[in-house]
């Protein structure tokens, strides 16, 4: 699986988790859901059921200050995901499909959209990279 499925997998497995404790919840629940039903038919209903389990354990979480659970289901439907992915790569510009009608429910669009930092560092090289802001001082 190359590098842009797995992103691809991690775009889908963050945007669920983002918009399940949401008002879009159920346009995104049923996004993913209808790419099971269309690629593993087999697996839907028992898919859907885990996403709404996923959605009550965020809720939940989040009523009681758990920090953890949002960044556990993230890698957990990330992984789902990229496992669908690799059993079925013909998902994938569907899967791109549902993502672009879900984009303009995902909060503040502006700070996260296309921002992508790599870095590749040897001997004593040094590398800084940030997000956005960033103030370095060095003696």
């Amino acid at each position: 699986m190359g590098p842009e499925i797995a992103d691809l997998a991690r775009t889908a497995g963050t945007t669920m988790v983002t918009l399940m404790a949401g008002q879009a919840w159920e346009a995104a629940r049923e996004g993913l859901v209808s790419l099971w039903r269309r690629f593993q038919p087999e697996r839907a209903e028992a898919v859907a059921g885990e996403l709404d389990a996923a959605r009550d354990d965020l809720l939940l979480a989040q009523r009681s200050g758990d920090t953890d659970t949002e960044a556990e289901l993230t890698a957990e439907w990330q992984a789902r995901v990229r496992r669908l992915l690799a059993a079925r790569p013909e998902v994938a510009e569907e899967l791109r499909r549902v993502l672009a009608e879900l984009a303009p429910q995902l909060p503040d669009q502006r700070a996260s959209a296309g921002i992508r930092l790599n870095a590749d560092v040897s001997g004593s090289g040094r590398v800084y990279q940030a997000g956005r802001d960033q103030h370095i001082t060095e003696r």
